[in-house]
């Protein structure tokens, strides 16, 4: 059991069958923090007004973070564009769950971050919304072809791969919009003097300066399958948990170093 200063998670999207809760619950089980952020789109509700889909595994996670809640790690919600709804709630706990709409998180160095999910800061999402159902529709159809693409890859013994997130990355105009909402992110920061932020939203996870500010994201559950941490040391990290605990398998961790040096290292799960 792993125990950290923080973790942060996002874009779970609980309620599609693109979520990967089994490998969430499984990274939830053996990791531990004093403070749980949940960074937006925990919960599908775009998908959930369209069709009902709440398997065993989405309730499970659901029982999970309240349960760490109630042991006494402090878990706080900041919804997304997908889970919209619950920004009704601001300022109010369920199951000591607090709701917020942005906090500021202080790393054990003194510096701050601010944490946000991001999409009042995209484009398409507050100028052509109507666009970004489209692009829903279209992400999961792809999700749906990689899910049987994954599960034939566990058959063989390979670990898992994301199909949609190596699509994504090869389109051109992706990566560029994906650079600009990065330094839209670290701009935003500064103006609210803080060292750097942490988000979600475009499911990319990433630790790097940006104009001196430091620019984090924790990725994602449907694609990356990657999480946050901030160390008992002050190191903040990127996992990526691939594989289920127990099979003969590695966790990898992207360490964000002092000097802002990323130092890739595998770890035995």
């Amino acid at each position: 059991m792993m125990h950290y200063r923080a973790i942060w998670i996002s874009d779970v999207h609980l309620g599609t069958s693109g979520c990967q809760a089994k490998y969430l619950l499984d990274f939830l089980k053996h990791n531990e923090a004093d403070t749980l952020y949940l960074v937006g789109d925990i919960i599908d509700g775009w998908r959930l007004k369209q069709s009902f889909y709440w398997p065993q595994a989405h309730n499970d996670v659901v029982q999970k973070l309240l349960r760490k809640a109630r042991k006494g790690a402090e878990v706080i919600y900041i919804p997304g564009n997908h889970d919209e709804a619950a920004r009704q709630y601001f300022g109010m706990s369920f199951g000591d769950i607090k709701v917020e709409e942005e906090v500021i998180h202080t790393l054990l160095d003194g510096r701050k971050l601010w944490v946000t999910h991001g999409d009042l800061f995209d484009g398409v999402m507050q100028y052509a919304k109507w666009l970004a159902y489209v692009g829903d529709s279209l992400y999961s159809f792809i999700l749906y072809i990689n899910r049987y693409f994954n599960m034939l890859r566990v058959k063989m013994g390979l670990q898992y791969w994301s199909l949609s997130q190596y699509l994504k990355h090869q389109v051109k105009n992706a990566v560029s919009y994906i650079a600009d909402f990065e330094h839209i992110m670290a701009r935003e920061a500064r103006i609210r003097n803080c060292d750097g932020v942490v988000c979600g939203h475009i499911h990319k996870a990433e630790i790097r300066e940006i104009d001196g500010l430091l620019y984090c994201n924790d990725g994602d559950w449907v694609e990356s399958l990657s999480a946050l941490v901030e160390t008992a040391t002050g190191e903040l990290k990127i996992i990526y948990w691939t594989h289920i605990k127990g099979d003969p398998v590695q966790q990898i961790e992207v360490t964000h170093q002092p000097a802002i040096e990323a130092v890739i290292e595998e770890a035995t799960v």
